[in-house]
């Protein structure tokens, strides 16, 4: 999804906390500098290649991640959905989870303006049955039309917050906006907000811990291409220490 051009009003939102060194030439990455030795790993100069390039490279070797597919509220009351798999939680009390959401040819994407308008968004996790619809929810459209319409999707009230959130996704999560932070040349977004309620289907909870196998999660790896569970591997419990004294 892309809209307008980003307003003043969201670019003091975010604070820019990396500057990248400047005058970095596009290369062709078949050009990109070897070692010496032809058995040698192959060696690549990120000042030699353009945002482009490096998103197509960094996208294949961060694999699999997951997706965060979220709804959020335009100031006319559109609901946009957008997946974005550069995806993590930062805290666990209060919970609170990170999305870097980037640019279009300098612009903005819905997510980011409607997320720091209005505070509020749900970040869900969907599962294989819902592969298709994800997918074609990336389709960049016009501000004013809904993915959510457009692709039929049943939506149920939040208890929290004003925006909706699917009801097909075994997960969702209510969020409220607490920080945003702008990285590199390219000033992605990476937006930080606190889960203030989660829904979660009930039979993926078992003793307080989520069934990963059950919920069947979709995995992003480089292009658009998805991934499944493959394998899980239970190894020997190693002691931790508590986080917190519950």
């Amino acid at each position: 999804m892309v809209d307008r051009d980003p307003s003043r009003e969201d670019a003091t939102r975010c604070l820019a906390t990396a500057v990248v060194a400047t005058g970095a030439a596009t290369a062709d990455l078949g050009a990109a500098r070897r070692g010496p030795d032809r058995d040698a790993a192959m060696r690549i100069d990120p000042s030699e290649l353009g945002a482009e390039r490096i998103y197509r490279l960094m996208t294949g070797i961060v694999v699999p991640r997951p997706i965060a597919w979220v709804t959020s509220l335009s100031a006319k009351g559109v609901v946009n959905l957008a997946p974005f798999s550069a995806f993590t939680f930062v805290s666990q009390k209060p919970p609170m989870l990170a999305v870097s959401i980037g640019r279009k040819a300098g612009v903005y994407k819905d997510t980011a303006h409607n997320i720091l308008d209005t505070e509020e968004y749900v970040i869900h996790i969907a599962d294989t049955p819902l592969m298709s619809a994800l997918h074609e929810s990336s389709v960049e459209h016009p501000p004013d039309v809904s993915e959510v319409e457009l692709l039929k999707l049943e939506v149920r009230p939040s208890e929290h917050i004003k925006v909706p959130r699917l009801a097909a996704p075994p997960v969702a999560m209510e969020c409220r906006f607490r920080q945003c932070l702008e990285f590199g040349e390219a000033r992605s977004r990476l937006i930080v907000g606190e889960v203030v309620m989660f829904h979660i289907r009930d039979d993926l909870v078992n003793n307080g811990k989520i069934e990963t196998e059950a919920l069947d999660p979709i995995a992003r790896i480089g292009g658009p291409r998805y991934a499944r569970l493959g394998e899980i591997v239970t190894l020997r419990t190693v002691f931790q220490t508590p986080k917190s004294p519950d």
